[in-house]
């Protein structure tokens, strides 16, 4: 199965190449280019994953390499369906290189783990799971779009109407993306922790138990929750959501890496290395 991750990382790695190129060139063959590289490497990254699942008959999220492809996988299919909505064409520079990086990362882990654990075939578990990456990997892209957003006000600020100024879309455009991210990401995230008070209370026998990762998620669900507050009561938008959506995507990757190497917690069956 190495080779078809290669080959994955490959056509991840291709369709980065063609969304640089488009944002330097901006001729639209490249962004053709990188879109369809993207959709096949999303199509058999989803076979990939799938295949997994009828195999072992469990959720593949049973170590790093595992919890890490689904995150890449999730990347790539909200950036589809965000390109598809939107035609934010330009955000494909963050989504497919970070796509193509996981998967590098993943890939320096094995992805066989000794024995089975039937933790992992419950379908509350599996739903728990998706909804949770496909709302993480909603707020990956709000991050990437607050950051566009921030350079492209940056440029109008100082008035150099150049290079970046002629290739980013408009601030309304960016910010009203970002907030979809967000919106989306937060209804994914909401959900996908519903699902999992409701699993732990099947599994340890009680909804909340105080592990490390349940409280950091607590946490990020309120800082998204905040900023999602501040906009709809006294309009917080423009460069306010966007460095809101840079420091919620901070506390995402902590709640994501940090807790499970330096604290303990029931969630560190899915980055065992």
């Amino acid at each position: 199965m190495e080779s078809v991750i290669i080959f994955i990382i490959v056509l991840y790695t291709l369709s980065a190449s063609g969304y640089f190129a488009y944002f330097f060139v901006q001729k639209n063959n490249f962004h053709k280019i990188g879109y369809y590289l993207l959709l096949a490497g999303f199509i058999f990254h989803s076979a990939y994953i799938i295949s997994g699942y009828i195999k072992s008959g469990q959720m593949p999220v049973h170590n790093l390499h595992g919890t890490l492809s689904i995150v890449s996988w999730s990347v790539s299919g909200v950036f589809l369906i965000l390109k598809y909505k939107y035609d934010l064409r330009i955000l494909g520079i963050f989504a497919a290189p970070f796509s193509a990086c996981i998967m590098i990362v993943a890939i320096q882990f094995p992805g066989i783990t000794s024995g089975t654990d039937k933790l992992f075939e419950s379908l509350l578990l599996i739903v728990h799971v998706v909804t949770i990456f496909i709302g993480e990997a909603s707020l990956a892209l709000a991050f990437g779009v607050g950051l566009l957003y921030l350079l492209q006000e940056y440029t109008i600020k100082t008035k150099r109407h150049g290079f970046f100024y002629k290739r980013l879309p408009s601030l309304d455009l960016l910010d009203n993306t970002g907030y979809a991210c967000i919106v989306a990401g937060f209804t994914f995230l909401t959900t996908g922790l519903i699902i999992g008070c409701i699993y732990a209370k099947l599994v340890w026998g009680k909804f909340w138990s105080w592990d490390p990762k349940e409280v950091w998620s607590g946490i990020t669900w309120l800082v998204y929750a905040a900023l999602l507050h501040k906009r709809l009561t006294v309009g917080w938008r423009g460069r306010r959501a966007a460095i809101m959506a840079i420091i919620g995507f901070i506390v995402l990757l902590f709640t994501f890496f940090g807790v499970n190497f330096l604290l303990q917690g029931h969630h560190g069956n899915f980055t065992r290395w």
